[in-house]
């Protein structure tokens, strides 16, 4: 029996639900993905943003013209300001999704060799740059709760990002959607190792646009309603 879900990503199949890719507008995001664009889609909590990411990298998987990923980074919040366990984090939650949703061992078998010779303020550009290589089709990476990170390792995450933007596709993920609860743009980010306060746009000023999944209209609410009364 299906039943209203509010408590993460939701399943269709499962849960009282609007199509996940009619949420956002395709044309938009995937013309920004065919135009390697690294781009922003932010909203508020419970909004569906997760579950858009999720069914998009599906859509993109299917689509066969690229390899798309999705990784959460929120658990590198724990790591506040220490950039080398945020990064160790992140690493790993790549490669962990890599094999899972991909079936693509390449960064789980490379990560830690990465992290020693790269150090942690160019791990994630190298271990991006040189899965990016080995790909058969070009990368695409939706980056979810980025927001989530604190201080200098979301700053360290930002600029990683950047420095790799000219790399692409070849050497970098063709496209990149960062996804949070606010634009990259209002990013007000304490640098313990700068002692000075970095701003988001200033950090990531490759973005092409900024995205904003929007609230729940009337009219959705109520074909929700009519799925349950239904």
């Amino acid at each position: 029996m299906k039943f209203f879900n509010t408590a993460g990503p939701v399943n269709c199949e499962e849960h009282y639900c609007l199509p996940p890719m009619e949420r956002f507008d395709w044309e938009e995001v995937s013309r920004l993905i065919d135009q390697k664009k690294y781009f922003v889609l932010h909203a508020p909590r419970q909004t569906g943003k997760t579950s858009c990411l999720l069914a998009l990298m599906d859509r993109l998987n299917e689509s066969d013209r690229y390899r798309c990923l999705y990784v959460n980074v929120e658990m590198a919040q724990a790591a506040r300001e220490n950039v080398k366990e945020a990064m160790t984090t992140v690493l790993n939650e790549l490669a962990f999704n890599a094999f899972h949703y991909l079936g693509d061992d390449f960064l789980e078998r490379e990560k830690d060799r990465i992290l020693q010779r790269s150090g942690e303020f160019l791990a994630l550009q190298t271990a991006l740059s040189l899965w990016a290589k080995s790909s058969s089709k070009p990368l695409v990476l939706l980056i979810d709760e980025v927001d989530a990170l604190v201080g200098d390792s979301l700053i360290s995450l930002l600029r990683q990002l950047r420095a790799g933007y000219t790399k692409r596709p070849s050497l970098f993920p063709h496209a990149i959607l960062l996804c949070g609860v606010r634009d990259v743009r209002d990013y007000r980010i304490h640098s313990d190792k700068e002692k000075s306060i970095i701003t988001g746009g200033s950090a990531f000023n490759i973005r092409a646009e900024s995205l904003r999944l929007g609230d729940f209209s009337r009219q959705e609410v109520v074909r929700l309603y009519q799925e349950h009364v239904g």
